[in-house]
């Protein structure tokens, strides 16, 4: 079984998951997503596994930053897919996947225990 962290290097709460990983033993990789930005295709799935939508998984300020100004409905989903993955700065982080599926965004204690109990 394996995990797979999108981060931010920059990022504590990323810092603090990549410390949570190695405290529990945890075998993982590492996709940096800022220089390796997924595709609206990667992203699609991983709201689909987290249970969201693109909007919830988006950071405002970022968000508005890059200029995503898009109504938060279902027929503008592909649109925020791809705004994101266009400006993947404005992706929350970090987002973990265990290899059964299990995807959280790991900004809590809770939502990193789950995934690594999974991974």
């Amino acid at each position: 079984m394996s995990i797979e962290i999108w981060l931010n290097p920059a990022c504590s709460k990323c810092r603090t998951a990549v410390a949570e990983l190695d405290a529990a033993g945890a075998d993982y990789t590492v996709r940096r997503y800022l220089d390796d930005p997924p595709t609206a295709a990667e992203l699609g799935e991983v709201v689909a596994r987290l249970g969201l939508e693109p909007w919830d998984v988006a950071r405002p300020k970022e968000a508005r930053e890059a200029g995503i100004d898009l109504p938060r409905e279902p027929s503008a989903r592909q649109a925020w897919l791809e705004a994101l993955a266009a400006a993947p700065r404005a992706i929350q982080r970090p987002i973990l996947t265990a290899s059964d599926g299990t995807t959280v965004v790991g900004r809590d204690p809770e939502s990193l225990d789950r995934v690594i109990r999974q991974g």
